[in-house]
C-alpha cells in the first residue's frame, strides 16, 4: 500500500448531498484507507468517489493529513461562525471517507491529536464513526470530551457473521467491535450500532437483542440508497450483492431492511433510526 504523508489548509469541509441533515461539517484525519482490501472495503462508497482514489485502487494508498490537529485549531473560529449562523450549531462528522481508527493510528496519531485539540476547542455536536474496536483505546479521551459537548460513537457492525463466503475478512472482529461498544456503553457515553450496509444476519433476534445491551440506539443502512444512488448500482456493481444473495436471495432488496427494521423495533423501540435520518440521530416512533 501507497503511504504517502501530506498537509491539508482545512481539514473542515462543509457538508453537502447526503451529510448535509446530520453535521455542519466532515473530518476525515487520513484519505483513502487500510481497510479497504477488508469486508467493509468490498461495500464501501467512498470507492466510488473519483476525487478521492484519482483512479487509485481502494485499499491501495493512505494519505496521513500530519497537520490536521492544527489545521483544525487554525480554522475553528471561522467555521464554527459559519455554522452558527448558516445551520444553529457547529456539528463535525468523524470521519464518513475514511477510517478514523486505522492501525496506522497508533504510529501517527492523526485522529488522537485532532481528539485532543477539541477539548480546548470543541464542536457543539460530535459524530465519531468507526469500524473498528481500536476506539476503545482513545475512551479517557471520551470521557473529557463528554463533558465539552454532545458526542455520539457510532460502531459499525454490519452483521452477526464473523466470515462471509467469498468475501474478505473483517478488518477488526463482530466479536471485538461489540466489546468496544459495550465498554463505551458502559462509561455513559451515548453509543449507536450502526448496521450499514445491512449485510444477511443469521439470528436477528440474538443480534439486536445484544445490541440493546451494548449500545443507546441503531442505525440501519442499506446498500440502496445508502450508496447514494436510488437503486443501490454502484454496490451492484461490487461483489457484495452476489454474496449477499447465496447466504439469502432476499438481503439484496429493501424488503429486508424492512423486516430487519421490525425486528430492531422489538428490542430498540425508541432508538432505531434507519439511513440519513438515523445518523443523525433522529429515531423511528
Amino acid at each position: 500500500m501507497e503511504v504517502t504523508e501530506a498537509t491539508v489548509r482545512n481539514i473542515l469541509t462543509r457538508t453537502t448531498g447526503y451529510l448535509k441533515t446530520v453535521t455542519s461539517h466532515s473530518l476525515q484525519p487520513y484519505r483513502g484507507c487500510s481497510f479497504g482490501k477488508s469486508l467493509c472495503g468490498v461495500g464501501c462508497y467512498v470507492q466510488h468517489n473519483r476525487f478521492v482514489t484519482k483512479g487509485r485502487p481502494w485499499g491501495g494508498f493512505l494519505e496521513i493529513r500530519e497537520n490536521a490537529a492544527e489545521s483544525y485549531r487554525a480554522n475553528y473560529d471561522r467555521e464554527r461562525g459559519w455554522s452558527r449562523r448558516r445551520c444553529g450549531a457547529f456539528s463535525i462528522f468523524l470521519s464518513s471517507a475514511t477510517e478514523p481508527f486505522l492501525p496506522q493510528e497508533s504510529r501517527y496519531q492523526v485522529t488522537t491529536r485532532v481528539l485532543r485539540t477539541m477539548r480546548e476547542y470543541p464542536p457543539d455536536l460530535l459524530v465519531l464513526q468507526t469500524h473498528s474496536h481500536l476506539v476503545e483505546s482513545v475512551r479517557d479521551l471520551l470521557l473529557e470530551l463528554k463533558k465539552v459537548c454532545d458526542l455520539r460513537v457510532h460502531i459499525s457492525i454490519e452483521t452477526d457473521r464473523d466470515r462471509i463466503e467469498g468475501l474478505p475478512s473483517h478488518a477488526s472482529t463482530v466479536k471485538a467491535r461489540f466489546q468496544a461498544a459495550t465498554e463505551i456503553h458502559a462509561l455513559g457515553i451515548p453509543t449507536v450500532i450502526t448496521v450499514s450496509p445491512l449485510l444477511p444476519i443469521a439470528d436477528p433476534d440474538a443480534f439486536f437483542d445484544r445490541i440493546s445491551q451494548s449500545a443507546d440506539a441503531v442505525v440501519i443502512d442499506h446498500f440502496i440508497e445508502g450508496d447514494g444512488t436510488p437503486d443501490g448500482r454502484r454496490t451492484r456493481s461490487t461483489p457484495l450483492p452476489e454474496a449477499m444473495g447465496r447466504l439469502d436471495p432476499g438481503s439484496t432488496d429493501l424488503d429486508y431492511r424492512r423486516r430487519i427494521i421490525a425486528t430492531a423495533l422489538k428490542y430498540l423501540p425508541h432508538t432505531t433510526g434507519v439511513s440519513i435520518d438515523g445518523f443523525a440521530g433522529r429515531y423511528l416512533r
